[in-house]
Parts: C-alpha cells; structure tokens; sequence
C-alpha cells in the first residue's frame, strides 16, 4: 500500500509538471563553478545564457591559439596562403617550449597538417611556424591578432604571442572574448569541426634524420565523453590554470562554453559540461527558412518599372523562458513605391517577427538588382515609343 502511495503522488507530481510545463533542468543558480570565470553563450545569436566574472582578465594559455585558427582561415578564405602550401620550420618556431608536436629546424610541413597540429594537439610550435609563414614574424601576427580582437569587440584583451605560452602580464583575454573569438570562428568557418573533432592521428617528420611518425591526440576530452562535443580548445599553464572553450551541437543550437581558471582539468572539464547541460535544458531555436514570395515594388523615375526583394539573412530566435514557438507570427513591412535610383542590396524594407503581440527580432529585405534614375534621352526614348504605337 505504501509503495503504492509513493507511486500515486510521484506521477501526481509528474501529471503536475507537464501540465504547467515545469522545467526540472537545473537553473542558473544551481550552477556553482569552483572555476573563477565562465561564459555560455549561444553561437547562432550571440546570446549570452550564463556568466560568471565574464569581464575579468586573464590568462588563457593555449586558449589564445582560437585567434591564431581565426587568423589563419581568414587567409584560407582571402587566397593568401592554401591549404597544401608547404612551411618550413624556423629555429625560433622549433625553439618553442610546452605543448608541442617536435617540428624540427628546416622540416616542411603543410598548412592542413600545422592546422590539426594546433586543433588536436595544441602545438605551440606549429602555431609560431604557421603564424610566420602567414604575417612574415610571429610579432606582425600578433599585431594582426590584436587589431582583429579589436574588430570584434573583444574590449578586455591583449595578446603578446601566438600561442599563450607567454607568461607576461600583457597577455590576457576574458571568459567573454574567448566566447565572441569562438563565435566568429565556427560560424564563419564551420570547417574548423573537420579538425577540432579528430581524436588521434598521426603526422610524419621528413628530417634530416629520416621519416617517422608522430601521434597527434586531442587534448579536448569532452569530445569522448559529452554527445555533441564538436571542439574547440584547451589550455592550462602555472599561470592561467586549466582553460577550455567547449563547443557543442544539439537539435540544430550549437553552444559555446568557456571555463577559465578551472582548479585542475577534471573540473574544467565537468563544469564546461554542466554549462552545456543548462544551455540545451534551456534553449529552443526558432530559424525561419521558409522561402517567401514578396510583392514588387513599382519604381518611380526609374529606366525600369518594377523591382523585386528577398530575404538577406535567415531569421533564427533563441528561446529561454518556454513560450510557445508556434505563435510566431510574421508581417511585411515594405513600401509599395521607391524612386530611382535603387541599388542591389539596399534596404528595401522589413520581414517582422512578433510573439504574443511583441515584436521579436525582424530581417532585412534587400533589393535584388539595381534600376537606374532614368535621363533626358531614355525620357525621349519612352516618350516617342508610346507615341508611334
């Protein structure tokens, strides 16, 4: 009878929380980091979902080389460098102590394999060798890693190196840095998961000495033991203490968890895992990806009569308080006149987005191709055709 009763008012309680839709996830403040600094943030809208000293500078060791990765395909994608270019090792890159995968003085190595060199196993090497052959001096490339911090807002950092082995005090970032410097990373270069989820490989040396091989292993262990783990980098020195910035994708969200100052790996490890497991109990994404057909635009002035628009960017919403999604709903803003000239890609007006008779975030509506103010001549022009009709 008693264990009856226990059965009763558990799935009493149970009816209870499906009817008013209560959450059993763990709340923010449930989540006590022994770690000095964190961030959560969601990658597809920058939103920050949990913060702990965010703002504090520090230390991020081999957590600097997300800048070093970021550099690096910004050049990918410009042509400046390829990915089956070789470099050569330079003694100063070879001299690079800590974390390292042993380049040798002289020893050739592609930009594809100097990448997971630095993804997997932390190479401070091949970030030095790999920053050289991009900028000419690891000095000039941190320079470029300093003005593109400052780029992207990354107002609590200054980088001294390429790779946070340094243990100068002009070298610091934040938790909040290290999450906006991620963002930009995987989403302008989803790539970046080719090389962040290998788990071991190996790499060949061709010296002087001969060939052999040498195993790279990744030093991120949530790729093994979190569903989802996609990347993206560890650190830890004296210093700095054990540094993560852990990214994850589930049901389309894709989170960003950076742990600083964790005690010892295991913790950074755990608590870049509980972030996540808050993240995904949390959040729900709306993206809207439904092709539209929107109504032209009459043109006045113009050598053309009529100009059409689209969609420039995906809507995406970020849900944390469980409202229901379904009731989003979607409204035009758009004139039904524009004079000439227009130009492709200017703003033609406004796809809304409201929720519960609240606005929620609206897309642009750009036009599709520019139409000329029409002259004197094409005036003539029109004038006569009209008239020998």
């Amino acid at each position: 009878m008693i264990r009856n009763g226990k059965m009763c008012i558990l799935l009493f309680i149970l009816w209870i929380s499906l009817f008013y839709g209560i959450s059993w996830n763990a709340g923010a403040e449930d989540l006590e980091l022994a770690s000095q600094e964190a961030v959560l943030m969601e990658a597809s809208t920058g939103k920050i979902l949990f913060e702990k000293a965010s703002h504090e500078k520090r230390s991020p060791a081999s957590v600097t080389k997300i800048m070093t990765v970021l550099l690096a395909f910004e050049a990918l994608e410009n042509g400046q460098i390829h990915l089956e270019d070789e470099v050569v090792t330079s003694a100063y890159a070879k001299s690079m102590g800590g974390s390292q995968v042993f380049l040798e003085e002289g020893e050739k190595q592609t930009v594809q394999t100097l990448l997971k060199c630095i993804l997997v196993s932390s190479g401070n090497d091949a970030s030095v060798a790999l920053a050289e052959y991009i900028a000419g001096s690891e000095m000039e490339f941190v320079n470029k890693m300093n003005e593109k911090a400052k780029k992207l807002g990354m107002n609590d950092t200054h980088f001294v190196d390429c790779c946070g082995l340094t243990d100068s005090d002009d070298h610091y970032t934040s938790a909040n840095d290290i999450a906006i410097m991620s963002r930009e990373l995987i989403t302008r270069f989803p790539e970046v998961f080719d090389y962040t989820t290998i788990w071991m490989e190996n790499i060949t040396h061709v010296t002087q000495r001969g060939s052999s091989e040498f195993g790279l292993s990744n030093t991120n262990k949530l790729l093994r033991s979190y569903n989802g783990c996609n990347g993206l980098k560890t650190g830890s020195t004296s210093k700095a203490l054990f540094c993560v910035s852990a990214t994850a994708l589930r049901n389309d969200i894709q989170l960003i968890s950076v742990i600083m100052a964790g005690p010892d790996s295991k913790t950074r490890f755990k608590e870049a895992a509980q972030l996540l497991d808050y993240g995904f109990g949390k959040c729900r994404l709306y993206t809207d990806e439904e092709q539209m057909k929107f109504p032209s635009l009459k043109v006045r002035k113009g050598v053309q009569n009529q100009v059409t628009c689209h969609v420039k960017e995906d809507f995406r919403y970020l849900d944390t308080d469980g409202k229901d999604l379904a009731g989003i709903q979607r409204s035009i803003q758009l004139a039904d006149t524009v004079t000439a000239p227009v130009q492709e890609g200017e703003t033609a007006g406004y796809l809304v987005y409201t929720l519960d008779g609240k606005e929620i975030g609206r897309s642009e509506l750009v036009f599709d191709k520019s139409v000329e103010k029409a002259g004197y001549g094409f005036c003539v022009k029109k004038a006569w055709e009209v008239y020998s009709m």
